[in-house]
């Protein structure tokens, strides 16, 4: 893959490597244009999909298989067996710490994935707060005597915007939110990453899709997932320890498919399941980047959707470089 000095786009001939977030829901077409534009950039993909950290965890989360990835490098995929958890704070390390030393080496990083909170992790300024091994040590207890549904409506009591965004059977988050409640004194919401760039050369381009045609692309998707062999791979998980995980195991899709392996669900009501679970994690991911002023937004189906993406990473890189000689002049 060629590098940013190489590339054939307006872009090139300046000294600031852009950083590039693709955001939007799911299955709106995030991957194809992470791929135009990584071409066209001399860049590499790098996932900021928490379920994509997972090895194993494939046809579920829509991996993008190696032979269509048109030999452009991926980064922080397959980094963690089902049975560990995954951490926002240590993923924003390990993907700076990937998007500086492709920087340095002059490839523009090219961030693509459906975790909202993990692509804000590492493009925003967020500070995690501290952990205290005694509070969620607790909590943990209470979870287990409680059960999820009861923290997370002590959490909707204390910050109703959290337990908003915190779906009541993601047990793990609901517990980080009430114990960096406890610890700070302030909302777990006072926490999230503020709409301020860790890095000004970074641009966000989101994929806008009208919500019938998203709804019909998601129980395709479902579709085509039962039937490229989802109930398999959820088979072999299990076999490797998934049913253990609390943040592996609630992956929409692969919960529904354990209720269908314990007899819980038939495939049809699995399948029902998926697509409703799936069609209301990307009205939440919809809500949360129609927050954020800074995002371009192009159509998925428009064709000239690549040419208004380099241009408004054309326009970034330019007011940046503009910046930096003015500093230099100073």
């Amino acid at each position: 893959m060629a590098s940013l000095d190489n590339r054939s786009s307006s872009v090139n001939s300046v000294n600031i490597v852009p950083i590039v977030a693709v955001v939007g829901a799911t299955a709106t077409g995030k991957t194809a244009l992470s791929l135009d534009l990584a071409e066209a950039l001399g860049g590499e993909i790098v996932n900021t999909d928490a379920m994509q950290l997972y090895r194993g965890m494939d046809i579920g989360t829509a991996k993008l298989p190696t032979a269509e990835r048109r030999g452009i490098r991926h980064h922080l995929l397959d980094l963690l067996e089902v049975t560990e958890p995954a951490s926002v704070a240590e993923f924003q390390q390990r993907a700076r710490s990937v998007m500086a030393d492709l920087r340095a080496r002059r490839i523009a990083p090219v961030l693509v994935g459906g975790s909202a909170l993990y692509t804000r992790a590492v493009i925003d300024r967020f500070d995690f707060p501290g952990t205290a091994p005694e509070v969620r040590a607790r909590l943990e207890r209470e979870l287990a005597e409680e059960g999820p549904q009861v923290l997370h409506d002590r959490l909707r009591g204390l910050d109703p915007e959290a337990a908003a965004r915190i779906e009541s059977g993601n047990a793990r988050r609901t517990v980080r939110a009430l114990e960096v409640i406890e610890l700070t004194g302030r909302p777990f919401t006072a926490s999230l990453p503020r709409l301020e760039y860790a890095d000004p050369a970074t641009v966000q381009i989101g994929v806008d899709i009208d919500r019938p045609t998203l709804d019909a692309r998601i129980e395709q998707r479902v579709a085509e997932m039962f039937e490229a062999g989802l109930v398999a791979e959820v088979e072999a998980l299990l076999t490797a320890g998934l049913a253990q995980s609390r943040t592996a195991a609630m992956a929409i899709g692969y919960r529904e498919v354990i209720a269908l392996l314990t007899g819980e669900l038939s495939e049809a009501e699995a399948r029902a399941r998926t697509v409703s679970a799936t069609r209301r994690f990307a009205r939440r991911q919809d809500a949360w980047f129609r927050k954020d002023p800074r995002i371009v937004w192009v159509g998925f189906d428009d064709p000239d959707r690549l040419a208004t993406a380099l241009a408004a990473v054309t326009a970034t890189v330019s007011a940046r470089q503009v910046a930096s000689g003015r500093r230099l002049e100073r």
